[in-house]
């Protein structure tokens, strides 16, 4: 490991200020910048899911941002597989590969590894959307419990996309995904240093209201418009983006636009609080296997002097 190539990772809670510090850093180290949130890899969705500005993309590489239809799931072994051509790539081109996101089990499955689940067919995925709409998540929860009930057990009922994709897979291969995981997984051959950024809470709200008022002025409306035209599955992922289900009630007629801001704000401030505590709970260090080391940093885009002296004393001192 101690030659292996070196990556950076800025993760955090959504709103953090992750986007302009990676940006940052990226023209500053020579780097590029890698999308690793679950969301922001959607093609429709560019101003709800708050993608780097094409004045940002214009300054350093971005990669794996807008790349995959919404009208595909996108999943964790299909991001990890993406995102290791991509560092690949962006390394071959003499830069400093930047992962930069808050979907925190995207960025344990790069460093650590995740069983190597063959991929499921179009057939076995159409079968657990439809016994979703069918069932919901608690009927389809009881019907893999009756065949798969190891991979059940570790699933919240409630869980929708987790259950889902469970069904799949067991669908697609015959066997359960808590089979397939407790196979050996092989961690990635980099060298990681993570970036955490944890802003003060109320500051993060605060900022949360403020980037949603923008995202309506920007055009969020029509965008989730143009996203409900598309009629696709409401179990896909990005129909459950935060934004569009409250700003669809209001297309609807069903709540007045102030409502559905209020409800956007008050949902992503939850994903936020969620963000942060896995984050605390689920360190990506564990020098014994993957050689990561991680600081934690106040974030929402400001820095002290003192604050970037230190971000690059680490940096430099990681790689």
């Amino acid at each position: 490991m101690d030659e292996a190539p070196f990556a950076l990772i800025v993760a955090g809670p959504t709103c953090s200020g992750k986007s302009a510090l990676a940006c940052g850093l990226a023209e500053r180290l020579g780097g590029a910048v890698i999308n690793a949130d679950a969301m922001q890899c959607y093609r429709e969705l560019s101003i709800v899911t708050a993608r780097p500005t094409p004045g940002e993309a214009a300054r350093v590489p971005h990669l794996l941002y807008g790349v995959r239809p919404a009208a595909q799931a996108g999943h964790v072994a299909w991001w990890r597989g993406e995102a290791l051509a991509a560092m690949a790539e962006v390394r071959r081109g003499g830069r400093l590969p930047i992962l930069c996101g808050g979907t925190g089990l995207y960025f344990w499955s790069l460093v650590h590894g995740i069983a190597d689940i063959p991929e499921v067919p179009e057939a076995a995925r159409a079968e657990a959307r439809r016994l979703l709409a069918d069932l919901g998540p608690r009927g389809l929860h009881a019907a893999l419990a009756k065949v798969d009930r190891a991979t059940a057990a570790r699933l919240r009922p409630s869980d929708s996309q987790r259950v889902a994709r469970a069904w799949e897979v067991w669908r697609a291969t015959g066997r359960g995904l808590a089979a397939w995981q407790a196979e050996p997984a092989i961690p990635a051959p980099w060298r990681f240093a993570e970036l955490l950024l944890e802003p003060p809470r109320a500051a993060l709200r605060e900022a949360i209201a403020r980037r949603f008022a923008a995202m309506l002025a920007q055009g969020a409306l029509d965008e989730v418009r143009a996203l409900l035209a598309l009629d696709l599955d409401p179990a896909l992922p990005a129909m459950r983006a935060v934004g569009v289900a409250e700003l669809a009630a209001h297309l609807a007629g069903e709540i007045p636009l102030a409502e559905a801001e209020r409800r956007a704000v008050l949902a992503s401030g939850q994903y936020g609080k969620r963000q942060t505590t896995w984050f605390r709970h689920h360190g990506l260090a564990e020098p014994s296997r993957t050689h990561t080391i991680y600081a934690r940093v106040a974030g929402l885009e400001q820095f002290s002097e003192s604050e970037a002296a230190f971000i690059i004393s680490f940096i430099h001192g990681s790689g």
